[in-house]
């Protein structure tokens, strides 16, 4: 079957997305998770094959697995339970797409990093801190944190997203509110990583994204724990002081970060078939140790 770059459905769509495409179904969302694959906030021009069923499939292994700490969106996943007019396009929906709840998006992208990588390592090699932790000295690339620690960031629809103190958070979205969505992206990630450490992967960092039901309720929503939200590494191949090779998104990154004639702006250099094949067979690899069929 022939990736699927972009969805089309005899619905309202509400959002395209860098990788997702939202329908609205009234009383609840569609969200069907396209072979789209995007950079540093640039989409590539090629697809991935499989990529959005990988997501998709790997989104509710987790949903299933962290409701006992806040339910979540998820309404079906089978297409025989979505509306009469789309069960016609089962090609496009299969084993890539969700039925959800709708809720109101909280305007926070809540990162939990277990590991120094990333904008958290650019961070710390200046200042010694991560969005304004201070950190012990003497840490380098890969290496384990003493705990967990919460470092939010804004939410932008278009551009670059912004790593922002914890204080800057309260001011968005309040002291309460605040206070709650560290403790439960702490708890999420630890969940993460304990079911992830036995299946020899270590979870390195992750970002979940919340919403409000019309009662105040919390639920988790969009993605949790994909490859394309999170840092995972092989636990066989790990080495503190050394770039992990990744079972995620980062391969992308690194490849890109070889392209010295490419300024991470639109539009995006062209993906070698070796670099696409390389990035499934990563997100395949991912998928199998969870047990996920694609």
């Amino acid at each position: 079957m022939q990736p699927l770059k972009s969805s089309s459905l005899p619905i309202q769509n509400v959002r395209r997305g860098k990788v997702r495409d939202v329908y609205d179904l009234g009383s609840s969302l569609l969200i069907v998770a396209t072979d789209r694959v995007s950079a540093f906030d640039v989409v590539m021009n090629e697809p991935i094959p499989d990529k959005g069923k990988i997501l998709t499939q790997v989104a509710n292994f987790w949903f299933n697995a962290t409701k006992d700490i806040l339910p979540n969106h998820l309404l079906s996943a089978k297409v025989s339970d979505y509306p009469d007019e789309l069960r016609s396009h089962a090609d496009q929906l299969e084993g890539r797409s969700v039925l959800v709840r709708k809720a109101r998006v909280v305007p926070i992208e809540c990162i939990v990093r277990g590991y120094l990588a990333g904008s958290g390592l650019k961070e710390y090699e200046k200042h010694g801190t991560v969005c304004s932790i201070q950190l012990p000295k003497g840490l380098g690339m890969a290496h384990k944190l003493p705990e967990p620690v919460f470092t939010p960031s804004t939410k932008a629809d278009e551009g670059h997203d912004e790593n922002i103190s914890f204080e800057q958070m309260v001011k968005t979205v309040g002291q309460d509110l605040a206070g709650r969505l560290r403790e439960l992206s702490l708890a999420l990630y630890q969940r993460g990583r304990q079911l992830a450490a036995e299946r020899k992967i270590i979870l390195a960092d992750t970002k979940f994204e919340f919403g409000q039901m019309e009662d105040g309720s919390l639920i988790l929503i969009d993605e949790v724990l994909t490859p394309d939200s999170s840092r995972y590494w092989p636990m066989e191949q790990y080495e503190p002081g050394r770039n992990p090779p990744s079972l995620d998104k980062q391969y992308l990154r690194d490849y890109l970060e070889t392209l010295k004639d490419w300024n991470k702006q639109p539009p995006p250099p062209p993906l070698p078939p070796d670099i696409i094949q390389n990035i499934r067979a990563r997100y395949l690899d991912l998928a199998n140790r969870f047990g996920v069929q694609v």
